[in-house]
């Protein structure tokens, strides 16, 4: 089959074929890949910044949002069966051990993650679990929904995380409604009564943004951080989502949260320094974000098919890999996903 696949860090990404993966294990689902989201890992992974943590074995394939077609199923799986449309939940986990048991298939402790520890699915079929399928709406296609197998999922949990904050009255800021973030801010809407404020450098984005609900918008051009001050009463918000966490967000996003607040780390690239003592007299938090779980993505998928959350997505074909990813680095793409078609 047709791949792209890293050998060197660094460097560009290679197209070329490599053996088609199979089913080996009972539990395995072989999937044909319908659209490969284009990620702003899989940049930070080429750079090199994954290298440590995944300890994955170059070359290797990229990709980690996937959604396509059930091709064939190991002898024990009877969730999906040939033929059906599914997105793939980027971790693949074991339902064995106390995370999963607990419903915190997120830090399994046996998974693996395509396209980070793996090979991915930026390829013609993806090798994964019963575990990790999610049937689709009928009215979804694979196309739709590919980038919010981990970017979605991510922001969504997120938001999933601050609900108990943002009661009716509270304010929340977004930082960043670029692929992601316009997906948080979605998520935001068709679930909380919190007043929303977006922060975002791209006019285009920040139109978005307001499009899509965000009552206040704030241009990030020196003064955002005086900005939300004053939208807020001087006070800050109760919740910060950032969603880019790198190139001087991170200080922002502190600086706009109240004391008492917390402040959502999800983009990153960046670093957080805080004083401790600013973080005791605030009793500020800072919270991180992994992606979301097996249920988030099925609640996502469900806000999906109701038309809550949809995704802006430009298509390219599989050999067009490479200007994805120089489009997305380039920022190119404001506000919206590329989508691998195969």
């Amino acid at each position: 089959m047709k791949a792209i696949r890293l050998h060197s860090y660094g460097e560009k990404p290679a197209v070329e074929s490599v053996p088609d993966p199979a089913v080996g294990a009972p539990l395995d689902v072989l999937v044909d890949v319908g659209a490969a989201g284009v990620c702003r890992t899989d940049l930070h992974i080429i750079e090199g910044q994954w290298a440590q943590k995944s300890g994955v074995a170059l070359p290797y394939v990229i990709g980690h949002e996937n959604a396509g077609t059930v091709r064939e199923v190991g002898s024990a799986v009877n969730n999906v069966r040939p033929g059906d449309k599914v997105i793939l939940h980027p971790l693949v986990t074991c339902g064995l051990c106390r995370a999963c048991r607990s419903g915190d298939d997120v830090h399994c402790e046996n998974s693996t993650f395509p396209g980070i520890n793996a090979d991915g699915g930026m390829a013609e079929m993806l090798q994964t679990n019963a575990r990790a399928v999610v049937k689709l709406d009928d009215g979804l296609a694979p196309a739709d929904v590919a980038a919010l197998a981990d970017a979605g999922l991510t922001a969504y949990h997120a938001v999933r995380k601050a609900l108990p904050l943002l009661y009716p009255g509270a304010h929340v800021v977004m930082i960043g409604a670029g692929g992601l973030g316009h997906i948080g801010l979605q998520s935001l809407v068709a679930l909380t009564p919190a007043e929303i404020t977006v922060v975002d450098r791209s006019p285009e984005a920040l139109e978005l943004a307001a499009g899509l609900g965000a009552q206040h918008t704030v241009t990030a051009d020196g003064g955002q951080v005086d900005a939300v001050l004053d939208i807020t009463g001087g006070k800050g918000a109760q919740v910060v989502l950032d969603f880019v966490g790198e190139n001087g967000t991170e200080a922002d996003g502190v600086a706009m949260t109240r004391n008492a607040g917390s402040y959502f780390v999800i983009g990153y690239g960046g670093a957080v320094n805080v004083p401790t003592i600013d973080i005791i007299s605030r009793e500020i938090n800072v919270i991180g974000n992994l992606v979301g779980s097996y249920n988030d993505l099925e609640e996502l998928m469900t806000l999906t098919a109701q038309g809550k959350v949809s995704l802006r997505t430009r298509t390219y074909p599989l050999d067009g890999a490479l200007d994805a990813l120089a489009d997305l680095d380039a920022g190119r793409i404001p506000g919206g996903r590329a989508i691998l078609v195969p």
